[in-house]
């Protein structure tokens, strides 16, 4: 995958995977853009959750990463708007699947349910992975 800004985006559960993600990004040398939360104050995670898709969709970063509770309602949220392809993993072989079928721009991890040796596995196969193109291509314009 090339690498652009990477996006990252959580709410009040996410805030301290996010943290370590952060971490991550910057050992690995990748430029980030944090669209918040900053704290784990209680918070709705829709309010950052577009703020990244907004990123993504106009070119300002690419590839995401959002984080909360249980992964889901971030995704939901990221998954409304039409240049997100938002994924939830949280093992690394569907981290894998997600970019080589699906061709996902965002990540979206559940900060609950995985610790931080588990995210960056995940983040790891995420980074390396590419869009496979053939079947999934139709697949994928279909969405």
């Amino acid at each position: 995958m090339e690498v652009k800004t990477v996006g990252v985006a959580c709410d009040h559960a996410g805030f301290p995977l996010k943290q370590f993600v952060i971490q991550y990004l910057e050992a690995k040398g990748y430029q980030y853009k944090d669209f918040g939360t900053y704290s784990d104050t209680s918070c709705d995670y829709p309010d950052f959750a577009h703020a990244l898709a907004e990123g993504i969709e106009n070119g300002d970063v690419y590839p995401g990463i959002g984080i909360c509770g249980s992964g889901e309602g971030m995704a939901m949220t990221l998954n409304k708007h039409q240049g997100v392809r938002a994924g939830l993993a949280w093992n690394k072989d569907i981290a894998q699947l997600i970019r080589q079928h699906n061709d996902a721009n965002v990540i979206v991890l559940p900060g609950r349910f995985i610790d931080n040796k588990t995210a960056e596995a995940i983040l790891d196969e995420f980074f390396k992975a590419t869009f496979e193109g053939g079947r999934h291509e139709r697949r994928v314009k279909k969405i």
